[in-house]
């Protein structure tokens, strides 16, 4: 599988990208929330950290071989009755695309989102198996 984050800037395998010019501690100051992504013999995994959130928050799609992740940030409304002399707490919105090749099983893509980690589970596609079959001379 190839996931590859889209960054309008630039293009490139994620994960040459991630362990190279995209340090996780410079993340959140990019508005881009650090990504995980694990692999296993049934599919890769995606955890992407966003505490504070709901999961009705998030908008997950697939489409033509794209997988997006994005959050809205919803207006909220001033308070009458206290006023704010300072704040910090601020989840702004982002959105996360990655390239999703034909050996993911698109349909099976599982979500979850607990404890502050968004969880994707992208299950690989079963091969066919091709068995050899021998061929009589006549």
């Amino acid at each position: 599988m190839t996931l590859v984050k889209h960054n309008y800037r630039n293009l490139g395998n994620l994960f040459d990208e991630f362990f190279t010019s995209f340090p996780a501690n410079n993340a959140h100051t990019n508005n881009v929330p650090p990504v995980n992504i694990y692999e296993n013999n049934n599919g890769y995994q995606v955890q992407l950290i966003a505490p504070g959130l709901n999961k009705s928050d998030f908008k997950i799609n697939v489409e033509k071989g794209l997988l997006t992740i994005s959050y809205e940030k919803k207006a909220e409304q001033e308070q009458k009755e206290q006023k704010t002399h300072r704040r910090e707490f601020s989840i702004s919105s982002f959105k996360r695309s990655f390239t999703v090749d034909d050996l993911i099983n698109v349909d099976g893509i599982q979500a979850k989102y607990e404890n502050g980690v968004l969880e994707l589970l992208l299950p690989k596609k079963e091969e066919v198996k091709v068995t050899p079959k021998e061929i009589a001379i006549n």
